[in-house]
């Protein structure tokens, strides 16, 4: 028979894990395997002043989803939402510190962050995937082109649902 003390420990244990287990809300777990369409989330970002490229974002990214996803998509399922909360293209003038090993970049980085959720008809969030997507600032080509900043959004929009394919696989 177990201590008084050791007893009481080990309750208490059980009782603090079942707790953070609630605290935890919705596991990955779920099935990202079918859902029933995609929609983007720009509100976080457009209320950081993003406008025209929040909504640009919005557009280059569920087009993107749509194509990663096509195949899961079926009637009725629960729709993959991806709310942006941050977008950073950092300035990017072409080969300073390419003579430090890099391929042109300078190791200036942009970053894509968010997060899918899985939300069902009656608006309930049944699983989230928080993510971060960070590509060279010269996937958007030569700097002095104006539309590379264009190009660099659309990148980082195809590189988030590329690899949100990967990490949300069919159960």
């Amino acid at each position: 028979m177990p201590a008084p003390g050791l007893k009481a420990s080990l309750a208490l244990s059980a009782f603090l894990a079942l707790g953070l287990d609630l605290l935890a809300g919705p596991a990955v777990a779920q099935d990202f395997g079918r859902i029933g369409g995609v929609s983007v989330d720009v509100r976080p970002l457009a209320a950081y002043g993003g406008g025209p490229q929040a909504e640009a974002l919005r557009a280059d990214l569920t087009a993107a989803l749509r194509q990663a996803f096509g195949d899961r998509i079926v009637r009725g399922a629960p729709t993959l939402v991806v709310r942006v909360s941050g977008l950073s293209l950092n300035p990017y003038a072409g080969a300073q510190g390419a003579s430090r090993g890099s391929f042109g970049g300078g190791g200036v980085t942009d970053y894509l962050d968010g997060e899918a959720l899985l939300v069902g008809r009656d608006g309930a969030v049944l699983a989230r995937h928080p993510q971060l997507s960070a590509l060279p600032a010269s996937s958007g080509g030569a700097w002095y082109d104006p539309a590379s900043e264009r190009r660099r959004v659309a990148a980082l929009a195809e590189h988030y649902a590329a690899w949100l394919r990967r990490q949300l696989p069919a159960q």
